[in-house]
């Protein structure tokens, strides 16, 4: 009964209209729902890294949240675009952001095969689907990445589509974009790369990782030559330069950028100041492109790290838990910071420095900074006798390390044998707030229950850290001057590339 309703059934001119009006208002749907997609995104600046500059005006480190690095597209090499198109795009230049005939073609082969082997993307539509969606295969996401590329195609020229892609495009081993590939592979800038360079780059997209050759070299060689072959039957390069390239081993100078990453313990520390002292969030740090002068010297910087990772300076460490230290260098003259480390091992940015985040007990080495110093001030002398007996400060008794007394010695063998007993004597005589205000002007801050006889041999509540201990002791190689621990000398640390 209902296939002879079907058979029976005829379009009228009714039928038509309704079917052409549901066709218009879907087409008119599509293109506002076109009109209406952001790809603003493009436009935004790309983030540029921020340098460290040593205090010889030399870069030192560089550091970025982005792992994209972009070049122009006048500077990409004409053969470089070719190569990309050739194996990626062939009708770049014909097609308004989809290909039609390309995806029909592509529609075939799979139901062909049964599989789906072909995509039929357009570069345009491998830029969508990289900068606004995600990879899955479905139906809806492949219109939206139609329509993105539509959008695309309406609002930017072929050439910026064409280095929008080429800057953003991934070319294995951790690299993004045209100019790290050309770093990472070849240690080149990208207006440098030969024709077979450029052919081998335009290589990888399809597969990144069957393809790198740092790891595969036969079968990125036979994916270059395809990729050359390619350029020669669409008329890109002549039978003499394909046959030239082809003929041309692959030729690797890999290389990496050295300032990446470097001395992250010292830039933990410049980052930090640039929030607290100078008012920058850590996003403007990382994305405008900054440059800060610093007073890192990269002989004792790398000294540092050298001393660090030797183990035979070091106590054996733990199973399975390397022993921490951290260190700091500073200029007494100015208080430049001139090194400083934080960890042993590996390191990583903005992960626990110890060199100012650390607070420990600083035991003995506290006694000249809350003692002689000061007793020395109040005009004892290095001859001065103190006393070495029992005490007892309101049930406070401190005893020796031998736990011997010696009735009475100098000022300067208390220090010279790290006498406990005769410091905290010493402590009571010139008066505990004394001692403790030499502490705070040495720029170590004291809590409230510091108050007590033991600040003698270090026992404080929260402890102190490398860096503030480096800059109290800085006063005695400066005859008593204590200048502030920075990492600069003067007042022009931050600037913005490009402005003085």
């Amino acid at each position: 009964m209902v296939l002879r309703k079907i058979k029976t059934f005829r379009f009228t001119r009714k039928h038509w209209l309704a079917a052409a009006g549901l066709a218009i208002g879907m087409i008119v749907f599509f293109l506002i729902w076109i009109w209406r997609l952001d790809v603003s995104q493009l436009d935004a600046p790309p983030p540029r890294p921020t340098i460290i500059m040593d205090r010889y005006g030399q870069k030192a480190s560089q550091l970025s949240s982005s792992k994209l690095s972009f070049v122009p597209a006048k500077d990409i090499p004409e053969h470089l675009k070719d190569a990309v198109l050739a194996v990626e795009d062939k009708r770049f230049y014909k097609h308004h952001g989809v290909d039609l005939r390309g995806t029909a073609r592509a529609l075939i082969k799979n139901i062909t095969s049964r599989g789906y082997s072909q995509g039929g993307s357009t570069l345009t539509q491998q830029l969508a689907k990289n900068v606004f969606l995600t990879h899955e295969k479905s139906l809806f996401r492949k219109w939206r990445e139609w329509a993105y590329a539509l959008k695309l195609e309406l609002v930017y020229s072929k050439e910026e589509i064409l280095g929008f892609y080429l800057n953003r495009i991934y070319l294995g081993e951790g690299t993004w974009g045209i100019r790290e590939a050309a770093r990472l592979y070849f240690s080149k800038e990208v207006p440098e790369l030969t024709l077979e360079e450029a052919a081998l780059l335009a290589a990888l997209p399809k597969a990144p990782t069957r393809y790198s050759p740092l790891s595969n070299k036969e079968l990125a060689l036979d994916r270059r030559n395809l990729v050359l072959s390619l350029m020669a039957q669409q008329g890109r390069i002549t039978k003499q330069q394909y046959e030239t390239s082809k003929a041309s081993p692959i030729a690797l100078r890999p290389g990496k950028d050295e300032l990446k990453g470097k001395y992250s313990s010292y830039v933990d520390h410049v980052l930090a100041e640039a929030v607290s002292v100078y008012g920058y969030t850590e996003e403007q740090l990382l994305t405008e492109g900054l440059i800060i002068h610093t007073e890192l010297d990269p002989l004792v910087q790398d000294s540092l790290e050298m001393v660090m990772n030797e183990d035979r300076f070091f106590p054996e460490s733990p199973k399975d838990q390397l022993l921490q230290s951290a260190a700091v260098v500073l200029d007494h003259k100015n208080g430049g910071i001139r090194g400083l480390l934080g960890h042993r091992g590996e390191g990583v940015f903005r992960g626990f420095n110890r060199a100012f985040q650390m607070k420990r007990q600083p035991g003995s080495t506290f006694k000249p900074l809350a003692v002689y110093a000061p007793a020395l001030e109040k005009g004892f002398l290095p001859s001065s006798p103190l006393l070495d007996q029992e005490l007892d400060y309101d049930g406070y008794r401190p005893q020796n390390y031998d736990k011997q007394f010696r009735g009475t010695v100098t000022l300067e063998q208390a220090l010279s044998q790290s006498l406990n007993v005769p410091a905290v004597w010493l402590l009571e005589q010139i008066g505990l707030s004394t001692g403790a205000d030499f502490v705070t002007r040495a720029g170590i801050p004291l809590e409230k229950k510091d108050r007590h006889y033991a600040i003698a041999l270090g026992g404080l509540s929260k402890g102190v850290s490398p860096l503030e201990m480096a800059q109290a002791y800085s006063a005695f190689a400066n005859l008593g001057a204590m200048h502030q621990s920075s990492l600069h000398s003067s007042n022009n640390i931050l600037e913005r590339e490009g402005v003085g």
